[in-house]
């Protein structure tokens, strides 16, 4: 049998999101769910391995895909060690620390383990394509003040990535030319300084830059150890505050752009505030990672979901495109960009990254 499909997965907290292509081609998509008092069965993310593994393989054999038609698997990659962005092949210690979960447990980290499962079977290749620990950083940017605390790299590296491929091929221009800001805009946001194809800083979008629909960016550091040692929070608490109850689901109780922009369109004047303060804080950052590329700017490109709000891209392009031509390129799609990561590779377009070769790991 002819193996010409790539199959990608994209594991969430409560579903699988799962597609085959042929070449570029979407061929079939699938969101699969899970229910919650099944995921609660598993101690821990990883346990759930075998359930989501099940699942897949099920959802192949009743659209008829065999695995001996896959010529590749791809999944999302987890909170591994800091590491140069790539499409990187899934090996043993990949695996042992995804299964360690070294930055944090996450779901995308089963991406890697359930690539690796279904590709051993068929004696094929799996990788991962720029998971959230892309390190490109300059060391300067690491310093964060207090010499405990170092300056994280940790961003939607998939999609940023994956778009500025995108907008370098629709510019006929070699990516490794370029000085972009990509700013995705999503449930959290990353405005990110990309030198020649290097993102050499970033906000942390769970701690740091502009607040987001649920979460809160950069505080006020000694208001924030106040209510801290207030002794009316746990810290548990204080995490959901700052990430899931944050930004607009702490001003407007919803994290839904689309709801927030009626209620402006209604005439809610706390609403119009509270969203133009986002567009504000985002247009800010933006102005701060130009100065990381010494005002040496090309485009500025404004993606993710929340790119599709007029409102919010108008504000943002109004105070920022004095730096550079804005280039709106909504939505994401990870799973296409999964797809793309492993074309590169299969295509001759880029080699094949060894994870071992290029983290560090001192255990």
């Amino acid at each position: 049998m002819e193996r010409k499909y790539i199959l990608a997965i994209n594991p969430g907290s409560t579903s699988t999101k799962v597609a085959v292509f042929q070449n570029q081609e979407k061929v079939i998509l699938k969101k699969i769910e899970h229910d919650s008092d099944e995921l609660s069965k598993f101690d821990s993310i990883t346990d759930q391995y075998e359930y989501r593994l099940n699942l897949i393989v099920d959802w192949l054999q009743k659209e008829g895909v065999a695995k001996a038609s896959l010529k590749a698997v791809v999944g999302r990659g987890g909170l591994l060690r800091p590491m140069p962005s790539g499409t990187y092949l899934v090996t043993d210690k990949m695996i042992e620390d995804l299964k360690k979960g070294v930055q944090g447990e996450h779901a995308s980290n089963l991406g890697g383990i359930l690539a690796r499962g279904i590709a051993d079977e068929e004696g094929i290749q799996s990788y991962i394509v720029d998971p959230v620990a892309v390190d490109e950083f300059d060391d300067i940017a690491r310093i964060s003040g207090i010499p405990e605390i170092e300056r994280r790299s940790l961003f939607h590296a998939l999609n940023i990535k994956a778009v500025s491929h995108r907008i370098a091929n629709e510019l006929n221009k070699d990516l490794n030319d370029l000085n972009l800001i990509v700013t995705h805009l999503g449930g959290g946001i990353s405005v990110a300084p990309m030198q020649k194809g290097r993102v050499i800083d970033v906000n942390n979008a769970n701690e740091m830059g502009p607040f987001s629909p649920e979460r809160t960016g950069g505080l006020p550091s000694g208001d924030l150890a106040k209510m801290c040692f207030s002794g009316e929070y746990t810290l548990k608490e204080i995490k959901a505050k700052i990430k899931g109850k944050g930004g607009l689901v702490a001003y407007l109780e919803t994290n839904d752009a689309k709801l927030v922009n009626e209620m402006i369109d209604n005439g809610n004047e706390k609403a119009k505030l509270v969203f133009e303060a986002m567009s504000y804080q985002v247009a800010k950052e933006i102005g701060a990672m130009a100065t990381v590329l010494n005002g040496n700017v090309d485009h500025i490109i404004l993606t993710g979901g929340l790119a599709y709000s007029k409102r919010l891209t108008d504000k943002i392009t109004k105070m920022v495109e004095y730096i550079a031509p804005v280039i709106l390129h909504p939505g994401e799609d990870e799973l296409e960009a999964l797809n793309e990561g492993t074309l590169r590779v299969i295509e001759g377009k880029e080699k094949e990254k060894i994870y071992e070769d290029e983290v560090e790991i001192n255990d």
